[in-house]
C-alpha cells in the first residue's frame, strides 16, 4: 500500500511549480514532496535553503525521492521564478487597513477559473513556517491567495497548505468540463516584467505624494495582472501606460529647465 505506479504525469503538471521559500523544517520539505507528487507535480523549487536533504526531508517524501532529486534552489524569489508568467503568493494572514492594503486576496476554488486551459508555468509561491511570506515578497506576487480557516488558529501546516492548493488544482484539471471551457493566452515572463517595468516607471513619474507611489503601483499591478490579459491585449495596455509615463517625465524634464 501507498507505493507509486509507473504511470504518466498529468500533461498539464508541466506548467506548475510548487517554490517554498526559506523553509525551517526539513521534514516540511520532505512532505511537500511528497504532497506534491501526490497530485502529479514535480517541480518544486527551493529559495534561501542548499539542496543537502536531511534524512528526516528523505523519510518524509516517501516514494517522491526524484522530486527532491530535481529540485532547484534560489538564492531569491525573482530568480526562482524567472520563467514563470504568473506568480501566485500565499498567505495565511488577513489584516485590514490602509498600511496592507495590497493583500487582496481570492480564495483556492477560485485560481482554476482564472488559470483554466492558459498556456505558461504558475507558480504557486509557500512562505516560512513562522512568519510566511514578507511584503516586499507579496509585492512581486501577480496574485494572492489565502486558505480560509479558523480565525482561532488559521495559520495551516506548510505541507498542508501545499496540499491543498494542488488538490484544488487537480481537482479541475480532471474536470471535463474545466478542460473543454475557453482557453486563455497567459502572458509570457519577459511581458510580465516589461508590464511591471512601466507600471513601476509611470508611478515614480506621476505627480503625486512619495507616500502613495507603492500603493499606486501596486495596486495597477494587481488589478491588470487579475484579470490575466491576453498577450495582444497587454501590448496595449503597456502602450498607454508608456505614452503616459513618457509624458509625465517630459513635464518633469520641462518644468526642471523652466528659468526661477
Amino acid at each position: 500500500m501507498g507505493g507509486r505506479l509507473t504511470i504518466d504525469l498529468p500533461v498539464e503538471s508541466g506548467d506548475i511549480t510548487i517554490i517554498l521559500v526559506r523553509p525551517k523544517y526539513d521534514g516540511n520539505i520532505g512532505a511537500v514532496a511528497r504532497t506534491v507528487l501526490n497530485f502529479g507535480i514535480t517541480d518544486l523549487r527551493i529559495v534561501g535553503r542548499d539542496n543537502d536533504w536531511s534524512e528526516d526531508t528523505r523519510n518524509r517524501a516517501k516514494h517522491a525521492q526524484d522530486v527532491l532529486d530535481s529540485c532547484k534552489t534560489f538564492e531569491n524569489l525573482g530568480d526562482a521564478t524567472h520563467d514563470c508568467s504568473i506568480v501566485v503568493g500565499t498567505s495565511g494572514k488577513r489584516e485590514v487597513g490602509d498600511k496592507i492594503s495590497f493583500r487582496h486576496f481570492i480564495l483556492p476554488e477560485e485560481l482554476p477559473q482564472r488559470l483554466v486551459s492558459v498556456e505558461g508555468k504558475t507558480a504557486y509561491v509557500f512562505g516560512p513556517e513562522d512568519i510566511g511570506l514578507t511584503n516586499q515578497e507579496l509585492h512581486e506576487c501577480d496574485l494572492l491567495v489565502t486558505i480560509p480557516s479558523w480565525e482561532g488558529y488559521p495559520i495551516l501546516n506548510l505541507s498542508h497548505a501545499v496540499s491543498i492548493i494542488c488538490y484544488t488544482w487537480y481537482a479541475n484539471i480532471t474536470s471535463s468540463e474545466m478542460r473543454e471551457s475557453e482557453q486563455q493566452r497567459l502572458l509570457n515572463p519577459l511581458l510580465r516584467d516589461r508590464l511591471r517595468s512601466e507600471i513601476s516607471r509611470l508611478s515614480n513619474s506621476m505627480p503625486t505624494k512619495e507616500h502613495k507611489r507603492t500603493g499606486i503601483e501596486e495596486t495597477l499591478n494587481r488589478v491588470i495582472m487579475r484579470g490575466l490579459p491576453k498577450d495582444d491585449e497587454i501590448h496595449r495596455i503597456i502602450s498607454v501606460i508608456t505614452e503616459a509615463a513618457d509624458s509625465f517625465e517630459r513635464d518633469r524634464s520641462s518644468s526642471d529647465q523652466d528659468p526661477e
